[in-house]
């Protein structure tokens, strides 16, 4: 028999009677009351030795509940360039990036804004417009790939908003465009844990996106999103149900710290995204069936697997992609039950094909395209509008499409519904999850406002965009710097770039 468990059979286990047991029972006691909330309680001994005693035990607390996003707030730049118009500057054919790309405008910054000034901007912007006590926030993490640092994150550079507030857990997390959602993992499974201690997080993804000239240029973006991370929130992420894919890819990467543009393999990274949105959604569905141990669908024939989302939003390099990406999820669907009455018409060998094969073949796209047309519009169509006239904001894109769709879709109309979600950053890392809308989000509407802002943001013509990113060229990485972009461009409560010192340091102010 074990040693230790001999002794514990021994009376008193294995001390030398009720004398000698009780200090070690009571130092016990203590140390477990100094762990949780505390419970009274008056143990009388059997040893006329030893007086009754007053114990404090502790007493269960109970976990938090319903864990998700409370609050969220976006920034993009003042300025824009009409997609339209950079077809014909760049003279390629019209309806290439409009059409083909599925987008209408582009946000930019000059060299007056940096991850550093939107970053700022956004979490201001979340503290204030929420009413959020700085002191009520016990972890802050923030999703970029835009590094102006090897060694200082951006979450330290965020500390300046947080007074006398130190004990902030979390720094940056780093991984394309993948980062932001990594840090929302990071702060619900730090609510979620013993390390908890009652607050609740900030997650910040950002990010500026800008390519060199080029068939990639029109693909850029810029932008952030706070998100405020605790129980008891109305936007809950469903617990346990969460597909991931990882794997060695060089789709898109940035070896080059010299210049903020990354090298590219287009179509390679377009077939990686494809791929990854297959594993997770593979996984997640793996996951979900053991949760829910059945048909999510019940018995109805005229539904697929994918009904079972009211709404999906999902990581946006363009918003083409997100539309072959939805109807790629219904051509998994598929490939699980063809016999499926919505399948009627297509073609058999569609089931057969090969994978590889599958990931790039046009009839298989055109196919479940044309099968999701109405839906994509219903369910999709309003968490890619803030892509579409924004570009891609890297790691800020599928919570900026979540907030888009927070904003544009009634909350009464969102209430008890469920939202589907992608992310992926290249090199790659990737995660299908979901959330359920478990209570009113009409003030999360109202502070975003998208319709508005997008409104008010100002058209530059395409030479003024191509002279502003050659501006960002020439400042990337100096000091002993000022910047030369026109301050008086920006919004009202925005934070833009003063100076970079000879020491690299970097002075901020706030647009009146």
């Amino acid at each position: 028999m074990d040693p230790l468990e001999q002794r514990s059979q021994k009376p008193w286990g294995g001390l030398g009677g009720p004398d000698e047991a009780w200090p070690v029972f009571r130092t016990l006691c203590d140390a477990a009351a100094g762990a949780g909330l505390l419970l009274e309680l008056a143990i009388a001994t059997t040893s006329p030795s030893l007086p009754p005693l007053q114990l404090q035990l502790p007493k269960m607390a109970s976990r938090p509940q319903n864990i998700g996003i409370k609050a969220i707030e976006i920034y993009f730049p003042s300025q824009y360039v009409e997609q339209s118009e950079l077809e014909k500057f760049d003279g390629v054919s019209t309806g290439k990036y409009t059409i083909g790309l599925g987008q209408t405008k582009m946000s930019f910054c000059d060299d007056r804004e940096d991850i550093y000034s939107m970053s700022l901007t956004v979490v201001s912007k979340l503290l204030k417009n929420y009413n959020i006590d700085t002191n009520s926030i016990g972890r802050l993490e923030v999703g970029t790939e835009t590094l102006l640092d090897k060694s200082k994150s951006v979450k330290t550079v965020l500390m300046q908003l947080f007074g006398d507030n130190t004990n902030l857990e979390g720094v940056d997390t780093v991984n394309a465009c993948y980062g932001g959602t990594n840090a929302l993992f990071n702060s619900v499974n730090w609510v979620e844990s013993s390390a908890w201690d009652g607050r609740d997080a900030i997650v910040v993804a950002g990010d500026i996106a800008l390519y060199a000239k080029g068939n990639a240029r029109p693909t850029g973006g810029a932008g952030a999103v706070a998100m405020l991370i605790g129980p008891n929130a109305p936007v809950v992420m469903e617990p346990g149900l969460r597909g991931t894919f990882m794997q060695h890819a060089y789709d898109f990467y940035k070896p080059d710290l010299t210049s903020e543009y990354p090298y590219v393999d287009g179509h390679f990274s377009l077939t990686c995204y494809t791929k990854a949105l297959d594993a997770a959604y593979r996984d997640y569905c793996r996951r979900e069936a053991k949760v829910v141990n059945g048909n999510a669908n019940g018995t109805d024939p005229t539904k697929t697997p994918l009904d079972r989302f009211d709404y999906l939003a999902f990581h946006a390099p363009t918003c083409k992609l997100v539309q072959k990406s939805y109807a790629r999820l219904l051509y998994h669907d598929y490939l699980q039950n063809a016999d499926a009455p919505l399948f009627a018409e297509v073609a058999p060998e569609l089931r057969d094909m090969d994978y590889e094969k599958s990931l790039t073949d046009k009839v298989v796209e055109k196919t479940f395209m044309g099968l999701t047309k109405k839906k994509f519009q219903e369910r999709v169509n309003p968490a890619i509008q803030v892509a579409t006239m924004c570009g891609n904001m890297y790691c800020a894109s599928v919570w900026g499409g979540l907030a888009s769709l927070l904003s544009l879709v009634d909350s009464k109309t969102l209430e008890g519904k469920r939202i589907g979600l992608f992310s992926y950053g290249s090199g790659l890392a990737s995660s299908f999850m979901s959330f359920r809308i478990n209570g009113n989000v009409e003030n999360i509407a109202k502070v975003l406002n998208i319709p508005a802002r997008l409104e008010a943001r100002r058209s530059v013509p395409p030479e003024t965009y191509d002279q502003m990113c050659d501006l960002r060229k020439q400042a990337h990485l100096q000091k002993d710097y000022t910047p030369k972009g026109d301050a008086s461009t920006l919004a009202s409560g925005t934070y833009y770039l003063e100076k970079v010192d000879d020491m690299f340091k970097r002075e901020y102010s706030v647009k009146a």
